[in-house]
């Protein structure tokens, strides 16, 4: 009996001593700090490695992580200046700098993060409109931060960033917006399109331009080799005028076979007589007139004679006789029977005055003979 009980005193004192041994042996992982409290008191706070404790009267109060820690929250409805409302979801990222405060200052400080950051962007968001709040998500990350740091700096919490991860309209406001973005695509798209019709109406015109001035330079180059050609021209037909010393009369005659000229072309409608005409007409007249005069010695012209003289004494034949010798006279009608009574006033031998001939009378005359 004896030897069963010192067996089971030795076997109860071995396992005593390895629990206290294991209890008062602890491992602290890296990154990590432990708040040790004796008999319900603060003690100490351990740091990573190996440590050792007093076993029963000390304990663990809390385990703290000592990284960087990233909390996303559901979104939290929020309403604007201009009595909108939106809905935001955040991400809060914070690092335990102090786990004795971290632990007795505060219960639960992610959970107290969520509200401060909640109440805080209500207030920020609450004092800004719509489109300030979606265009000024810098301006207000900053401001929760700052405000979020200096409230959970008791805490042993530092907040490094909080960043706004949506915000949502409700469905109306998406859709008003929607058609705002879209009108105001269309309006610049509009505009550009004016603007590049503008550009090119300007290019074409200044195009218009430079071709105008090309082509009326160019005009003006060749009106002028046109005029220069023209005046050597006239200078020749001057030149060969005065060497072969032509008369008024033969300037006349061309004056007149140019007359036709001016009424060519489909477009004249009045054909306008220069005053020159009657003293071209006056000037060739006066030398048929002069062709067709009595010599001095009383015999008769070149254009005279019998194959010019005409039944009745009448003035010269048809200009529109072809060239050649002209037929003889017809026989004159037998003389009616009876005596024939003259007049009295009329006297015994008249001697027949000369006549003016045509230029077609000349021209036949002068190839008769």
């Amino acid at each position: 009996m004896s030897v069963v009980t010192a067996i089971l005193v030795v076997l109860i004192v071995v396992l005593s001593v390895t629990y206290f041994l294991y209890r008062s042996v602890q491992i602290v992982p890296q990154a990590s700090a432990q708040v040790v409290e004796r008999f319900g008191r603060y003690r100490r706070t351990l740091e990573p490695g190996l440590r050792f404790l007093v076993p029963v009267a000390d304990t663990i109060r809390a385990t703290v992580d000592m990284r960087e820690q990233v909390v996303p929250f559901p979104p939290q409805e929020v309403i604007t200046e201009d009595n909108l409302l939106v809905y935001i979801d955040w991400v809060v990222y914070y690092q335990v700098t102090d786990p004795r405060r971290a632990t007795y200052e505060i219960q639960n400080y992610v959970q107290a993060i969520e509200y401060l950051v909640s109440t805080t962007l209500r207030n920020i968001v609450g004092g800004m409109d719509l489109e300030r709040t979606l265009t000024s998500r810098d301006e207000v990350n900053t401001e929760l931060r700052d405000a979020l740091d200096q409230a959970t700096g008791p805490w042993g919490i530092r907040v490094n960033r909080v960043e706004l991860r949506t915000i949502q309209p409700n469905r109306d406001i998406t859709e008003a917006m929607e058609k705002q973005v879209r009108a105001e695509r269309e309006r610049r798209a509009t505009v550009l399109q004016a603007e590049g019709v503008k550009q090119a109406e300007i290019l074409r015109a200044e195009g218009d331009r430079q071709s105008m001035i090309l082509k009326a330079e160019g005009e003006a180059k060749a009106a002028e080799l046109r005029a220069g050609g023209e005046a050597q021209a006239i200078k020749k037909v001057f030149e060969a005028i005065h060497e072969g010393d032509a008369d008024s009369k033969l300037l006349s005659y061309q004056y007149l076979q140019m007359l036709p000229k001016l009424a060519e072309g489909e477009a004249n409608k009045v054909w306008i007589v220069p005053s020159e005409l009657g003293k071209a007409v006056e000037g060739i007249g006066g030398a048929f007139s002069k062709i067709g005069a009595p010599q001095a010695n009383g015999e008769p012209g070149p254009g005279s004679g019998p194959g010019n003289s005409g039944g009745g004494g009448g003035e010269g034949g048809d200009p529109a006789r072809p060239a050649g010798p002209r037929p003889s006279a017809a026989p004159a009608a037998p003389a009616a029977s009876g005596p024939t009574r003259e007049p009295a006033d009329r006297p015994a031998h008249t001697t027949p005055r000369p006549r003016r001939l045509s230029p077609a009378d000349v021209l036949y005359g002068a190839e008769d003979e």
